[in-house]
């Protein structure tokens, strides 16, 4: 996942999370605000009323003598309620307490904020209770929260189209350099060094940082060229000389048999000297990119010129070879290379295979991939065996001629070509070679 797009998912994500925050914490909030205001709307209340308690009215009222002894008050829409008492027991004189509870005025049952005060007057204890409907209270908060959510999430999609726009505004510039210069890091000579502008000072760094290390590397890459030339020409040079001086000394007839089996031998190691030398270099110049990738490759030609070419080594061991190619693949690439990494595969297949076996080579097309498989009825190898097949210098059976560059070359020409080597082998079950060509 893209940067921007995790950014923009981490704003949503923050957002959101606020929204749920204030949805649980806004009814503590406007309980506290709407009951503070509450609160002292009732302490002026009864303020009131203590004060207006010496006038005839209530003086009348308290005096009185009827069984009730009460005297209520209330609102015609039962949104307050006043109530008066005389006190049964002896109460804290002139305390204060709120409580929420429910009340039925007139057949109306609603919960009410009340303030209970204990007081004196002329030697006898009262209570005055002084209510406040909370049910409109309850209704608003709710549509304060309704409204706070739907306003925050018209506020979070605003802001994350915001976010968007400017995440892809910033980041215009990394992604400039990773599709124009990162991707293209594998190939020095045709790197972009054109200075790609932007707005923040730590993109300009990246790119001058890139263009600093590629110009470094393509000097470093063009040292090595000169090298392997060198070393074609130094190391190839004096083993041609002296394979040529060896071919004159077998001319000698004054060599006894046993000088010139030496002399054989040493010609030999000379020629398998230069078959090394010659693939590392092959490996080296892969490596390098030194290779030209515009040639079409026509996949079932190069099989067949290959299976002509192991005609003699299919007798010594009465191998029988299937080519079971149905499509006619092909690709831009390295014809040479292509014709190398196959030719190594099916080699091989046919060296480490046993008397009397088989090899098979047959397509399919899986996704988007072409894929050829060159499988054998060999002796298979370990797990342990198939991790290491691509070192160089490894070789699985000791017995068997080569160096152990084989299938490093293949893994070179197929990473060079993009192509995906899949090995499945089981011990006395063969091994199969899978190649997946990006169509």
């Amino acid at each position: 996942m893209r940067i921007k797009h995790q950014l923009a998912i981490f704003n949503v994500l923050t957002r959101l999370l606020i929204i749920v925050v204030l949805w649980f914490a806004l009814p503590v909030l406007i309980k506290n605000v709407v009951y503070n205001h509450i609160d002292k709307s009732i302490l002026e209340k009864k303020k009131k009323f203590i004060e207006h308690l010496d006038s005839k009215e209530i003086s009348e009222f308290i005096t009185r003598s009827d069984t009730s002894e009460t005297y209520v008050s209330f609102s015609n829409l039962h949104n307050e309620f006043l109530q008066l008492y005389q006190s049964k027991n002896n109460s804290s004189k002139y305390k204060s307490i709120f409580k929420e509870e429910e009340r039925v005025i007139e057949n109306e049952q609603n919960e009410y904020r009340i303030l209970y005060y204990n007081f004196n007057y002329e030697n006898k204890d009262y209570v005055l209770e002084i209510g406040n409907n909370l049910s409109e209270i309850k209704d608003l908060t709710y549509t304060i929260r309704l409204f706070t959510s739907l306003l925050l999430l018209i506020v979070v999609s605003i802001t994350f189209l915001a976010d968007t726009f400017l995440i892809e505004y910033l980041f215009k510039p990394f992604y400039k350099i990773i599709n124009t210069k990162i991707k293209f890091v594998d190939e020095p000579n045709s790197f972009n060094y054109e200075k790609v502008y932007s707005h923040s000072s730590e993109f300009d760094e990246l790119d001058l940082g890139l263009n600093q290390m590629m110009y470094r590397i393509q000097e470093l890459f063009q040292k090595e060229k000169q090298f392997i030339a060198n070393v074609s020409h130094e190391l190839l040079t004096p083993i041609a000389l002296l394979k040529n001086r060896f071919e004159n000394l077998l001319q000698n007839q004054s060599l006894n048999d046993e000088a010139v089996d030496k002399v054989a031998s040493s010609m030999k190691t000379l020629d398998l000297l230069k078959k090394i030398i010659n693939n590392l270099l092959l490996i080296s110049r892969i490596d390098n990119n030194q290779y030209s990738l515009k040639e079409p490759v026509f996949i079932k030609e190069i099989v067949n010129e290959i299976i002509e070419n192991f005609e003699d080594r299919l007798l010594e061991k009465n191998i029988q070879i299937k080519n079971q190619l149905a499509e006619n693949f092909t690709f831009s690439g390295n014809k040479t290379l292509i014709h190398i990494l196959i030719y190594n595969l099916v080699l091989n297949a046919i060296k480490y295979n046993i008397e009397n076996g088989s090899v098979t080579i047959s397509d399919s097309l899986k996704y988007d991939f072409y894929c050829i498989s060159i499988s054998d009825t060999g002796k298979g190898m370990t797990a342990e065996q198939q991790s290491k097949i691509f070192e160089r210098f490894t070789r699985i059976d000791v017995d068997q001629e080569g160096q152990g560059l084989g299938l490093a070359i293949v893994d070179s020409i197929a990473n060079y070509h993009h192509i995906k080597i899949n090995v499945n082998s089981n011990i006395g079950e063969g091994s199969v070679f899978e190649l997946s060509f990006p169509k």
